[in-house]
């Protein structure tokens, strides 16, 4: 089955159950780790493990500097509390790096899941799509799955240090994972890429847990607005914790 938007339904479904190979992933995962070497920094690393140890389901939303984003983060999974999710942790990528398909087994070694952007191929095209997309997210939460999401849709290629303003994606997963009942915890993750040379290693931040079920009667658009403001938080930390900063 190819990635394609024309067979949307059919991989969705395939995601839907998808479950990788987990020592495989925790093995891909601990070699990012070691090539990458990300400094990992914490508003609060003990509630942070608390956090994990209850298996509640995590919803992490990350800034997006840079194309090595998505293998940066995954490092840093695997040097902080969040290794032991490994093989639940799901991650949203666009369809396009699931074409070739020795790139597509690593994506999906690490827990890729398929987004058909509207920048891509367009808002109507994308809509139902976007919608299937959301429904798996939620019924892997709803399993016990956490689910990482880069909400601004793309690079930035303005000012790293300030966020674009995110799509209502991640606000609408949030959001009907409330409203079915599901216990998720935001956790925001802040990158930033210290200019210092060739062995420059990436800053990430991982933010305080945030329990949005107080969060369950507003709009998508509002719980996405409260997840741009604690996002930005961590941005600011990790270019404070850099060289850079």
């Amino acid at each position: 089955m190819d990635v394609e938007l024309s067979q949307a339904d059919a991989v969705y479904a395939h995601y839907l159950t998808h479950q990788q190979n987990r020592a495989r992933a925790r093995m891909m995962y601990g070699l990012l780790a070691a090539r990458i070497r990300p400094m990992v920094s914490y508003r609060s690393r003990e509630r942070l493990r608390r956090l994990v140890r209850s298996g509640a389901p995590v919803l992490i939303a990350a800034n997006h500097v840079s194309e090595k984003d998505p293998l940066v983060l995954a490092a840093a999974g695997f040097r902080s509390p969040l290794r032991s999710r490994i093989g639940h942790l799901r991650v949203l990528a666009k369809d396009e790096l699931f074409e070739d398909p020795e790139q597509r087994r690593k994506i999906d070694t690490l827990g890729g899941i398929p987004v058909f952007r509207t920048k891509d191929h367009g808002v109507r095209a994308a809509a139902e799509a976007g919608r299937q997309m959301i429904g798996v997210c939620v019924d892997r939460m709803a399993a016990g799955d956490s689910i990482a999401v880069f909400p601004e849709g793309t690079c930035n290629e303005g000012d790293p240090t300030q966020l674009q303003k995110l799509g209502t994606g991640i606000g609408h997963i949030g959001n009907r994972a409330l409203r079915r009942g599901v216990g998720v915890w935001l956790v925001s993750a802040g990158i930033a890429y210290p200019d210092a040379g060739p062995r420059a290693r990436p800053v990430v931040v991982l933010g305080e847990p945030l329990d949005l079920a107080p969060f369950r009667e507003e709009t998508p658009a509002a719980l996405t607005r409260s997840i741009q403001r604690d996002l930005q938080g961590v941005v600011d930390d990790a270019w404070k914790f850099s060289p850079q900063g």
